[in-house]
């Protein structure tokens, strides 16, 4: 018997998978909760843009719940779930390399005049709040900079959490693989915030 939205909250995670394993949509619908932020905040770091980013997280809801039933072992959903994220990220960058170049219709044309809207700034009005924002946006670039098997796995390190092992999995990778990347990640970012750090 399928339990109220309430009690959906104080269950674990694998509880949550097997009742969405058995297309309880209370079930569901807080998982898809649970895991909603770190997704984003993964491919967030993984892409520049910003649509895309939105895109992509719920692509990938979409196909966790739609695939949730393949899953044989709750215990190991971190990992499988990251499998599907770096996959769908994968896959996204192979599209947009197969794209013709464009450009904006919104670029400034040479024999007309610009037009010039001024708007103020309301963001940055408490400092600590402006060092925060600087600091994040030179973290999410320095890490925007790696290359993409070391973006990928320090990500899902860092921000996700995951085992050596199950970033392994998810990347299709070996062990030790996986540790060379974080380690020559981990440098790379450190040599580019050791004026921040």
């Amino acid at each position: 018997m399928f339990g109220t939205r309430h009690q959906y909250k104080k269950m674990s995670l694998e509880e949550i998978i097997v009742l969405s394993q058995q297309n309880d949509l209370n079930a569901i619908e807080e998982l898809i909760k649970r895991i909603q932020k770190n997704i984003f905040a993964s491919l967030n770091y993984l892409s520049n843009n910003s649509e895309q980013v939105s895109d992509l997280t719920q692509e990938a809801l979409i196909r966790i719940a739609k695939n949730l039933h393949s899953l044989k072992n709750p215990k190991l959903f971190k990992s499988w779930a990251n499998q599907i994220v770096t996959h769908l990220y994968y896959d996204q960058v192979r599209k947009n390399n197969r794209k013709p170049e464009t450009i904006s219709l919104e670029q400034e044309i040479e024999d007309k005049p610009q037009i010039s809207i001024q708007l103020p700034d309301k963001k940055c009005k408490p400092n600590e709040k402006c060092l925060s924002n600087e600091l994040e946006n030179t973290i999410k670039s320095a890490i925007l900079a790696l290359p993409e098997a070391f973006r990928i796995v320090i990500i899902l390190r860092e921000f996700q959490g995951l085992s050596y092992d199950e970033i392994a999995i998810a990347t299709s990778s070996n062990v030790g693989t996986v540790k060379s990347r974080i380690a020559r990640a981990r440098a790379k970012l450190q040599e580019e915030l050791k004026t921040y750090i």
